[in-house]
């Protein structure tokens, strides 16, 4: 889970002279951008540094414009087409981060509405694998990287608080295992973040809830907050399969409890409302993947028997009927959180029988 913050501050209206809170962009009384001239500013900047070839100074100049003007307006349609023009030509936010997120849609009609015209998600398809093998390979090969949450006293505080309270009910052991799939599922949004260039607090733990990451700016666009978002399900999805892969070779009843706990967690974060993973996954898919999604869900309860996906089936699908889905939606995205669902539901169906916590 993660969310954004923000300071509200008294300023005044420059051309009206209006009080007005900071976080209020736009003057209500004139209508006058507030912060016009940090605006032009950081314009000049962008545009400069996106001359030179600086890429990412020229993205994180126009995230800081981003925040400062009012969203759904044309001043900001026009900074995040420059943002994600940016990021598609220029490659990742940060260098030498894996792969970036934002390569252009695969061309073609959308996921579901045929299997003649189901090549239209192969890029998707290999997009999501690379991402799989990615968050493996980070897991088993860059755990150094995993240890930079550890450097926050907030971070390790928190932590070792939750560590102490899931001790009283499960054991240490279990609780050591719980706690630590908790974080590397929050250190996948903290690493998407920053491969986007967006400023993000390290993983806070809260007993008995989970953790959360903040977020300083938003996502430039409802593809990008779906790629952050997806993140973390996909990273808690490699280190559940590291759990599993140590019961598998023997190591134990205890490790398929874990690897069941954090696959049913999982899951749970796909939901789509509030401030769960799901609810920013499923913002850029249309009706029709929503609804092939939902059909999706319901069919791997069906198989897996995991009671929790019909919930989340019933859920998606009402979502599918709202009036604000978009009408282009992205076969990538429905891909990536078509098989997060499926490779979750299976996995908890085969850790099952032993994994309730001892």
């Amino acid at each position: 889970m993660f969310g954004s913050s923000n300071t509200e501050r008294a300023t005044r209206c420059l051309d009206c002279g209006s009080d007005v809170a900071e976080a209020v962009l736009a003057c209500p009384a004139c209508g006058q951008l507030l912060h016009s001239d940090t605006l032009k500013r950081l314009a000049g900047e962008a545009e400069s540094a996106s001359g030179s070839g600086r890429t990412e100074e020229a993205i994180a100049a126009w995230r800081k414009a981003l925040a400062l003007v009012p969203t759904e307006t044309r001043q900001s349609a026009s900074i995040l087409r420059k943002i994600e023009a940016l990021e598609q030509n220029g490659g990742s936010a940060v260098p030498g981060s894996p792969s970036s997120s934002t390569s252009p849609e695969p061309i073609g009609p959308s996921y579901f509405p045929g299997w003649k015209k189901g090549a239209a998600g192969l890029g998707g398809l290999g997009v999501l694998l690379w991402k799989l093998k990615f968050a493996l390979i980070f897991l088993l090969t860059k755990a150094k990287l995993i240890l930079l949450g550890f450097t926050k006293m907030g971070t390790l505080l928190s932590m070792l608080l939750s560590f102490a309270v899931y001790w009283q009910v499960w054991g240490w052991k279990f609780a050591l295992g719980f706690v630590l799939s908790i974080y590397v599922h929050e250190m996948g949004h903290v690493l998407a973040l920053q491969r986007h260039g967006i400023p993000a607090s390290a993983p806070m733990f809260i007993p008995g809830v989970g953790a959360f990451v903040r977020m300083n700016a938003r996502p430039a666009s409802p593809r990008e907050d779906a790629d952050v978002g997806l993140a973390g399900p996909m990273f808690g999805l490699g280190a559940a399969l590291v759990s599993a892969a140590i019961w598998w070779s023997g190591g134990g009843d205890l490790w398929a409890a874990i690897a069941h706990t954090g696959a049913i967690i999982n899951l749970f974060n796909l939901l789509p409302v509030w401030q769960l993973d799901g609810a920013r996954g499923i913002a850029p898919l249309n009706r029709t993947q929503r609804t092939g999604l939902a059909l999706l869900m319901a069919g791997a309860a069906f198989a897996s028997g995991v009671g929790l996906l019909y919930f989340l089936a019933l859920v998606t699908g009402a979502r599918a009927f709202e009036k604000k889905s978009p009408a282009s939606g992205s076969s990538t995205v429905t891909i990536q959180f078509s098989l997060l669902v499926a490779a979750l539901s299976v996995l908890c169906a085969i850790t099952g029988a032993a994994g309730a916590p001892q």
